[in-house]
């Protein structure tokens, strides 16, 4: 099955609105933090590719020298949202992670750099203000992964959506992506270890010859850039999204069982239960 592709031309175009946020963002924090900003650096697709100004956040890594201050968050976060007041539609995208070289090595408590953000700071950060800093943090394991992806699941994906398409259309482009490819994505990260790119994990997810959903995932891919009309979309989501999630969730029952996080599992478990129910 071939993937969609958006020419070098179109994704240098609409990163390079991106890229100004992120310019725009580093500059309000080095005036703010002085040297206290150690590093500042791209994350997500503005770092690794495929970038989509439809769907796309803007994501900004800040490593600030320790030791973490009391008045650290009250300073970043204003800023953040003053940033993304900003008057356009990538403004209001912009997600800030912090922390200090101990907070990112897990020797201190604190700021906001949870495992799966971490870990694609360590694989694909880009360096945009200060000192490159990756080479001294420890890669998460594969366990923390698993549960920050299965944490991040149950906060951010509701159990109901899956069997009401029709709603899931009505809030948009950017939302449907999230819903059809987040299970994708965290499947390839528990297999893998490893954060990939949304292009890297369908086609991880494609090269499944019986896996349920490979329609629906490959053309939420190119829903990235191009929005599907109703009439295309709705059969798809109504035919392929239910089996994707059951997929999903079957899997990630029998890992967070073995990996000893049996609570995590039963609410797995209970969302699948929603799902076969509907």
């Amino acid at each position: 099955m071939s993937l969609p592709f958006l020419g070098a031309q179109d994704t240098d175009a609409s990163a390079a609105r991106g890229q100004a946020i992120l310019a725009e963002a580093v500059g309000a924090y080095r005036n703010a933090l002085g040297e206290r900003l150690l590093a500042a650096y791209a994350l997500g697709s503005l770092a690794h590719g495929g970038f989509s100004p439809l769907v796309s956040d803007v994501d900004l890594g800040l490593v600030l020298t320790d030791p973490l201050q009391e008045d650290d968050g009250a300073t970043i976060a204003p800023i953040a949202e003053t940033l993304r007041a900003g008057g356009s539609d990538l403004h209001q995208r912009l997600s800030v992670f912090w922390g200090t070289l101990s907070t990112l090595r897990g020797d201190a408590q604190g700021g906001r750099f949870p495992p799966l953000d971490r870990l694609d700071l360590i694989e694909h950060g880009r360096l945009l203000d200060g000192e490159d800093v990756r080479a001294v943090l420890p890669r998460p394991t594969r366990r923390d992964i698993l549960v920050a992806g299965a944490e991040f699941a149950l906060d951010s994906l509701s159990p109901d959506e899956p069997q009401r398409p029709e709603l899931l259309l009505a809030r948009g482009v950017r939302h449907v992506t999230k819903v059809v490819l987040f299970p994708v994505r965290f499947l390839y990260a528990a297999e893998t270890g490893s954060v990939g790119t949304n292009h890297g994990a369908v086609e991880h997810y494609l090269a499944i010859t019986k896996a349920p959903g490979r329609e629906l995932v490959a053309a939420a891919l190119g829903w990235r850039t191009t929005p599907p009309g109703n009439d295309d979309a709705l059969p798809l989501l109504r035919r392929e999204l239910i089996p994707l999630y059951l997929l999903y969730l079957d899997d990630h029952v029998a890992r967070l069982t073995e990996a000893g996080f049996p609570a995590l599992a039963r609410a797995f478990a209970d969302w699948r239960e929603r799902v076969t129910v509907a």
